[in-house]
């Protein structure tokens, strides 16, 4: 029979740690520093609705999952939208069945955005590519298969590099920078970006700026903030924030100077950050989903991710289900207008835990809905 306690993150013991540390590891579909206890544990010091669910059968631990439980028992990855991988993490021969499970929890529904489910515990969602730099001979030999593919694009961009060093000084790459003023800078960047482009402000909440400022800060245990920052003479023109765990690193932001932009500073980071890749003890740069107009230049290898809505086999899920199935016949999955508004409700409601915050985004997605369809594509950023 299926056994299921349901805990805040905080309340994790010392033995349940080590286990879903030991799960994570062991498949390579969950080594990411989004999926493991140790960020749950770091949001949950920030968010009061972080839940773990624990599954066992028989005295067995099977798996856990992370989430934020709302209302209606509907749950939403922890940590999200940072949280770009989120999973069940469990064991292969655990026969979990996610409409039970979700059941046993008293969840009506999980709505996810990148599941990683490499035992199918969840029905099959919308396939998403994920992007990932994985230099396993050696960085040279990786910027070699990137410049082979891209042979015209990569000779632009070095040109454009000479010219940055010769106009503006000698071009840097600080790996694990700990500037405070260069990590305010790109945070700042990035808030500046979308609030141009009419994207919904993901830093715009206490608790996720609190997460980055946190981990930025801290720098012991196993999960850490880290971040990359290329400079032209003293000024600092592009850089990347994120988390790492272990040998992988996730960028969660991607920050570049506004006035820097004939240079393509974005495009003369990645050719050092990858170099930089042995020296900071990384094998993987998670660049994750979306972007890929300028991902598909460095990440060489993809993997696929699901978006979709998990339910309950309970009344409560087949009520989920029927509200879902209405949303997507309106058009919730596609690019017109009640999908954006669809993606933007729930990036709204993840970000903004107070009614006054949400009224507040939604009012601004109102006001900027020309600024996003008309915003053009980015160079990394």
């Amino acid at each position: 029979m299926l056994e299921v306690q349901t805990i805040h993150p905080g309340m994790l013991g010392r033995q349940d740690v080590e286990t879903w540390r030991a799960m994570a590891a062991a498949r390579p579909e969950f080594r990411s520093p989004l999926l493991g206890p140790d960020f749950a544990q770091a949001v949950g010091a920030l968010r009061p609705d972080a839940r773990v669910a624990v599954f066992r059968r028989e005295g067995r631990v099977l798996g856990y999952l992370p989430y934020h439980r709302r209302a209606y028992g509907q749950a939403w990855p922890i940590g999200a939208p940072l949280s770009d991988y989120h999973a069940l993490v469990g064991v292969a021969d655990a026969r979990l069945d996610g409409r039970d499970a979700l059941a046993a929890t008293g969840l009506s529904a999980f709505r996810f955005g990148g599941l990683v489910d490499p035992f199918g515990v969840f029905a099959p969602g919308a396939d998403q590519i994920s992007h990932v730099i994985t230099p396993d001979d050696g960085p040279e030999a990786y910027l070699e298969q990137v410049r082979a593919a891209n042979p015209k694009k990569i000779k632009n961009y070095r040109r454009l590099g000479a010219k940055l060093e010769r106009e503006r000084g000698p071009v840097r790459l600080v790996a694990d920078d700990r500037s405070r003023a260069a990590f305010d800078q790109l945070i700042d960047w990035k808030r500046e970006q979308l609030r141009r482009t009419g994207t919904h402000d993901f830093l715009g909440a206490t608790w996720s700026r609190d997460l980055v400022t946190r981990l930025f800060d801290g720098q012991q245990g196993e999960l850490r903030g880290l971040m990359i920052c290329l400079y032209a003479g003293q000024t600092l023109v592009a850089g990347h924030f994120g988390v790492r765990q272990g040998e992988v690193f996730h960028p969660w932001i991607a920050s570049t100077h506004p006035d820097y932009g004939p240079w393509s500073p974005g495009h003369q980071f990645f050719p050092r950050a990858i170099a930089a890749m042995p020296a900071l003890g990384l094998t993987t740069y998670d660049l994750g989903c979306g972007h890929d107009h300028y991902k598909r230049a460095y990440a060489l290898r993809t993997r696929i991710v699901t978006s979709g809505l998990a339910t309950a086999g309970s009344f409560a899920g087949g009520v989920a289900r029927s509200i879902d199935a209405a949303w997507l016949l309106a058009g919730a999955e596609g690019p017109g207008p009640v999908g954006r508004l669809r993606r933007r409700m729930d990036t709204i409601a993840r970000v903004d835990l107070t009614l006054t915050g949400r009224l507040r985004g939604l009012a601004f997605a109102v006001a900027s809905q020309g600024r996003r369809r008309a915003a053009p594509d980015h160079e990394p950023s």
